[in-house]
């Protein structure tokens, strides 16, 4: 069975891993800093906050934005529930815009008339967390200029995109945004088995994210409110958590990071040959923006309407399934949730979402994907169409 995702991890990382086990720190030690470092050149950003998942980065990022009681978050339907979560984490109230429909990410034009309408109601939002989906950074740009109009920070989920790039920007610099969210699930651009990060270039909010992660305590001596203590000294100042990553992840992190090119060429490759075999027949592929280039974390086919018509999304799946081919739907929308529905959106309220859902498959691509297996891929999907 070709599954849709899977991680890459070569003699070199269980090196890594096996050394840090032999050392004298396996949780908070010298490698969660180090890779951090290499992180934060990576992105290009001041600081970098390594996390035990994307999902903890979300959280801490919204608190330490200030998003509170009665605040608004918006984001988009078409990600993984983690996306709107961290906004009821922090009793904050959550909204969505809806995608383009050839990029699936943001709609610019959707976003700036929601905001302006907001505007008059008086319900602006806090934070805006645009989401890069499947490897292809949003238009930043656009989207801090509209910040600037109207008062909003931003948050990135660049959970897929580490490793792509934006007019040559690297996804996740903050350029354009306050903070950004990385992750490192097993299937995502590099992995540290589940984990994430916190990236930004404003030392304030990096400080509160640092104290956040570790139950809201700190050692440093210049932040103290009590002064002249012992060495062992700490303070509680905040209600923090336990986000912290180990070393162990760590030194898997920084050894996959090393070959991070190596694996987003190996993506692109991939994908090239999709477009190539798969343009010949009547399937929309991804649109790729001008100036993006995409780490392809996914590859998303969707089919046209007179084949839904006649197989259904099950049907397809599951003939695909019967190839070998194992495809997944990234993602049902975060709207139509039961739990969200519960709290009041329904469906029709964000109709291209909705229409992506039930007409598109991520097909497998990874690192290790042979030529043989993309052929079998490319050659089930031609099948459905015969």
């Amino acid at each position: 069975m070709i599954s849709y995702g899977k991680q890459y991890i070569d003699q070199d990382d269980i090196d890594a891993v096996a050394e840090a086990l032999k050392s004298d720190f396996i949780t908070q030690g010298p490698l969660v800093e180090k890779f951090e470092e290499e992180l934060s050149k990576k992105v290009k950003t001041a600081f970098a906050l390594a996390v035990n998942s994307a999902t903890s980065a979300l959280h801490i990022g919204c608190l330490s934005l200030g998003l509170g009681r009665d605040d608004i978050l918006w984001t988009v339907p078409n990600s993984f529930v983690a996306s709107a979560n961290c906004a009821l984490y922090c009793d904050a109230n959550i909204d969505f815009v809806d995608i383009d429909k050839d990029t699936y990410n943001v709609d610019i034009f959707e976003l700036e008339k929601k905001l302006k309408k907001a505007k008059i109601l008086n319900k602006l939002p806090k934070i805006f967390i645009p989401v890069h989906f499947s490897g292809q950074p949003t238009n930043q740009e656009k989207i801090w200029e509209l910040s600037q109009e109207f008062g909003f920070k931003i948050l990135e989920d660049a959970s897929h995109s580490l490793g792509a790039t934006r007019n040559n920007e690297p996804a996740a610099s903050c350029r354009w945004s306050d903070m950004a969210v990385l992750s490192f699930h097993a299937v995502k651009m590099i992995t540290t088995g589940e984990g994430g990060a916190l990236v930004t270039s404003d030392p304030g909010l990096y400080s509160s994210a640092l104290t956040l992660r570790t139950h809201g305590i700190t050692r440093d001596k210049e932040l103290l409110k009590n002064q002249n203590q012992p060495p062992f000294y700490y303070e509680q100042q905040h209600l923090g958590f336990n986000y912290r990553i180990t070393d162990i992840a760590s030194a898997l992190g920084i050894s996959q990071l090393k070959k991070l090119e190596i694996f987003v060429n190996a993506r692109q490759k991939i994908a090239s040959n999709y477009f190539s075999e798969l343009s010949e027949i009547d399937i929309k592929l991804p649109k790729i923006e001008s100036g993006n280039k995409s780490s392809f974390h996914l590859f998303v086919v969707q089919f046209p309407q007179n084949l839904l018509q006649k197989k259904g999304m099950k049907k397809i799946h599951n003939s695909l399934l019967d190839d070998g081919i194992n495809t997944n739907l990234h993602y049902y929308p975060i709207h139509l949730q039961p739990y969200y529905q519960a709290r009041g959106f329904s469906r029709g309220d964000f109709p291209v979402s909705e229409h992506y859902a039930n007409s598109s498959l991520s097909i497998p691509i990874y690192v290790s994907l042979s030529e043989s297996d993309q052929t079998q891929v490319i050659s089930a999907i031609k099948k459905l169409f015969k």
